[in-house]
């Protein structure tokens, strides 16, 4: 019988790969690696009557790599930002003119 928090946290791992360079992918990342603990303590009670240990290390991955992704994301926005503030765009013009 397949278990359905492992395929949870498949799902929630593909979903925080999707949305992780939007930086939202920590939410469903975290829930899933939440959950995969859960998961993996299920699947070992079962004695083998569960199934879904590669699902569940799927979605561990990808919900990693979800984080992974969000953390670059933001490392990348604040990089920008000091850029942004220390080297302003130079202008031909004198600075009175629109």
């Amino acid at each position: 019988m397949p278990s359905t928090k492992a395929t949870a946290v498949l799902v929630l791992g593909v979903l925080a790969l999707l949305t992780g360079p939007l930086v939202g992918g920590l939410v469903p990342a975290v829930v899933a690696l939440g959950l995969a603990r859960q998961a993996r303590a299920d699947l070992v009670a079962s004695c083998g009557y569960l199934t879904g240990g590669e699902r569940l290390r799927s979605g561990e991955v990808l919900a990693l790599v979800g984080v992974g992704l969000a953390a670059l994301a933001l490392v990348v926005a604040a990089l920008a930002a000091i850029l942004a503030a220390v080297d302003p765009i130079p202008h031909d013009f004198p600075d009175t003119v629109d």
